[in-house]
């Protein structure tokens, strides 16, 4: 069996709402999903995690099949596979560490810059430096663990198709390589959206085939985004 995690297409980065597409977000969507259909995929089981953007990212795909008069599974919402509160952890690593040059550059924008704060405060939360938050690094990785687990009934002996985000992705991807919590933040930090990574179930645990392709954008450099 398959699992096919994707990230969600380009959500709203820098506007109120964050969880909602773009339009290119939408674009990414539908040309993941055109590949799909191209390549064969007819999947057992869809999952969603729960967020808009997860949602909306599926609604692409659906519509990519019903184009060929193909039907998807109904999406089943698993909130195992929903982001960590990134507001709670980026907007309490700016309040600590409010002088700290990283911060100071960030507010330029610059995404080398927002990069480089994102970074650091996921490094501070992965160490505990963070208190207060409504879920820890800890407990969002047992989340995440318990719900990959969960997948291997889905699919049985066929393909399931994930619609997720860039930190649930990364720590099935820490836990499938057995790497240390920065790892798994660089891992969060380089994948891209819509970018699709495989897995497979194996000796009762996840193990990896794939990490952050981009097949459905060949070509299209100008779709490739990671925020």
């Amino acid at each position: 069996m398959s699992l096919l995690l994707v990230r969600h297409g380009q959500a709203s980065y820098g506007a109120a709402d964050y969880d909602n597409l773009s339009e290119r977000g939408q674009l990414q969507s539908r040309r993941l999903g055109e590949w799909l259909v191209r390549g064969g995929h007819r999947f057992k089981a869809v999952v969603v995690g729960g967020m808009r953007r997860h949602r909306q990212t599926a609604d692409g795909i659906v519509a990519a099949f019903a184009a060929q008069g193909l039907e998807l599974p109904e999406p089943v919402a698993d909130e195992g596979f929903a982001e960590f509160d990134h507001q709670a952890v980026f907007g309490a690593w700016l309040s600590r560490y409010a002088d700290h040059p990283v911060a100071i550059a960030s507010r330029s924008g610059n995404p080398r810059d927002v990069g480089a704060m994102l970074q650091a405060a996921l490094l501070a939360w992965a160490r505990d430096e963070l208190p207060g938050l409504p879920e820890s690094w800890a407990a969002f990785g047992t989340r995440v663990q318990s719900a990959g687990q969960r997948l291997e009934a889905l699919a049985g002996d066929g393909e399931a198709l994930v619609l997720s985000s860039g930190g649930v992705i990364s720590r099935l991807a820490q836990m499938a390589l057995d790497v240390p919590d920065h790892r798994a933040v660089e891992l969060n930090l380089a994948l891209r959206n819509s970018a699709l990574s495989e897995f497979h179930p194996h000796g009762g645990r996840l193990r990896l085939g794939s990490w952050n392709a981009l097949p459905h954008l060949h070509g299209e450099r100008e779709l490739w985004t990671y925020y």
